[in-house]
């Protein structure tokens, strides 16, 4: 088809350009010969020419000019248009990929799930002796960064198979019928080179729930219910594996994720500790570390991040590494790289008078002296007033000892009350507030009302769930489910958690006010406290 095309316009541009020719000729030479001038030069390509020419001859070359560019532009729409129907799907196959499960960490569960995918498709016999069918589909939903599509790419790389790899959004056109004709497409190609493995990315652009729409020409609807027909359709026994991942699973279709389509849905959660651990070795393999290296203690430091943002502090420790002239990664690079990826790189040339960095200072220890001083909150680990890019003009870092995956009534109400132990101190030393608090109260308030509202930690409201959580992956935006006049009662309630934690900063501020003073000023002197620096100059008083 693209041969035809070719040819069409290449006959066209030499008709095109024999006319322009023609009439060059026209003008130049015919009324040079015919000249009755005895005088004038019968040779001469231009004698004979006037001016009087140039004002209808240049709309003539532009008109002809604008017709070319026309029939390009009009070829190669014709030519996507006639290949809308195919799908854009990558095939990848061992060679290319080079991913196994060994460059798979942090989700032990996940690897062993589709290890029996694996298995099927290295020894198919083993299971249809039995009766048994191949999963048709397998969902690995989770939060993203956390490997969904590297885990693919390692169970093609395993099975040493073709792999397939295409977005959801790829299907969605805007012309009705081609998104079905894509799937339809990808299918048949699946089935040419089976035993294979597709993996379909962000499988929500084409399939969310079908709720609402009420036209049943709708584009999106019709590649999905291509999509389940597809899968209904094709034979278990070839061994053609749908592998999707999506971050927002609850959005999908019940039809989408019924048994015989998705059988089984796998979670790609966030590493816990010794995941992390792993990860940060694996990508530390690529890169030269002092032998030194604490990794123990990045894993402590990087409680919920995920394995993207993981193998983003490798890189960043190995670009710092590069920009102070070592050929190696310290353990010194990997903490700065984690503060960068936490709050932004430093900002080495802000200038910030005396009298806010004080103030800066005194909001800071004022948030670890309440979290050394009460219970039920985590350790110190650093204290700085160096400020960020993301905008933080300071920063106090807490670390556990350990993941933890419960947080207990005393813990939430702890964490509060550091919060607002910053606010507590620029009152108590200062007279004033600033609005250096802002986002220490807008994580005070998210608390406190999950608290009321989602964890039944309220006295008022008892084990009531007066709000719904979406998208838990993306972020978790929550929804109330109650009446008007309750949320009203719930915005009282959470006010007044927040004042009582607030009050009780204060109490502990006031009873140590002392070493609020000496350590502001130990602060200011440094720039930046490590816990256990800070935890000896109170241990001294």
């Amino acid at each position: 088809m693209k041969d035809n095309y070719k040819s069409k316009n290449n006959i066209l541009i030499f008709f095109l350009t024999a006319l322009i020719l023609a009439i060059l000729y026209c003008l130049f030479v015919i009324p040079a010969v015919k000249t009755p001038d005895t005088k004038q030069t019968q040779h001469g390509l231009f004698t004979g020419f006037d001016n009087s020419a140039i004002s209808w001859l240049l709309p003539v070359l532009l008109v002809i000019a604008v017709c070319v560019i026309l029939s390009r532009s009009v070829g190669r729409r014709s030519s996507r248009m006639m290949s809308f129907g195919k799908s854009s799907a990558k095939v990848y196959v061992k060679a290319q990929t080079g991913k196994t499960f060994e460059d798979v960490a942090g989700q032990d569960e996940a690897k062993e799930a589709l290890k029996e995918i694996v298995d099927f498709l290295h020894d198919p016999e083993k299971y249809s002796g039995i009766g048994a069918f191949l999963p048709k589909g397998a969902l690995l939903v989770g939060p993203p960064g956390t490997g969904k599509t590297l885990l693919a790419q390692a169970v093609a790389g395993e099975a040493d198979v073709p792999f397939f790899s295409i977005s959801g959004s790829e299907f969605v056109e805007m012309f009705v019928g081609v998104g079905a004709a894509k799937v339809r497409d990808l299918f048949r190609q699946a089935s040419e080179k089976a035993p294979c493995i597709v993996f379909i990315d962000e499988i929500d652009a084409i399939g969310k729930k079908r709720e609402g729409h009420t036209g049943s020409s709708d584009e999106r609807e019709q590649t999905l219910n291509q999509l389940l027909t597809e899968m209904d359709g094709f034979d278990g026994k070839k061994g053609v594996v749908i592998l999707a991942a999506t971050n927002r699973p609850e959005s999908l279709d019940p039809a989408l994720l019924r048994p015989g389509r998705f059988d089984r849905r796998i979670p790609a959660e966030l590493p816990d500790m010794a995941g992390r651990k792993a990860i940060l070795a694996v990508h530390a393999k690529k890169v030269r570390t002092d032998p030194d290296i604490d990794f123990d203690s990045v894993a402590r430091a990087t409680a919920g991040a995920s394995g993207a943002e993981l193998a983003n502090i490798i890189n960043e420790s190995a670009l710092r590494a590069v920009r102070n002239g070592r050929n190696s990664v310290t353990q010194a690079d990997l903490e700065e790289s984690i503060e960068v990826v936490i709050a932004g790189y430093q900002r080495k040339n802000a200038v910030i008078s005396p009298k806010e960095r004080k103030i800066i200072a005194c909001h800071e220890i004022g948030h670890a002296l309440v979290a050394a001083i009460q219970k039920d909150s985590a350790p110190i680990h650093k204290i700085t007033i160096i400020p960020r890019t993301s905008g933080a003009l300071g920063y106090t870092l807490q670390v556990d000892e350990g993941d933890k995956f419960l947080m207990t009534k005393e813990e939430a109400l702890a964490r509060i009350t550091v919060l607002t132990g910053g606010r507590a101190a620029e009152e108590l030393i200062f007279g004033t507030c600033t609005s250096g608090a802002s986002n220490d109260i807008e994580k005070a308030t998210q608390i406190a009302k999950a608290m009321v509202t989602r964890f039944g930690m309220s006295e008022k409201f008892g084990m009531m769930a007066l709000e719904t959580m979406n998208d838990r992956y993306l972020g978790g935006n929550v929804s109330l489910i109650c009446a008007q006049e309750t949320a009203y009662q719930i915005d009282n309630e959470v006010k007044e958690i927040i004042r009582q934690c607030f009050e009780k900063a204060c109490d502990i501020l006031r009873q140590n006010v002392g070493k609020l003073c000496e350590l502001t000023d130990h602060l200011l002197e440094k720039e930046t406290l490590s816990g256990i620096e800070f935890m000896s100059i109170i241990a001294e008083k």
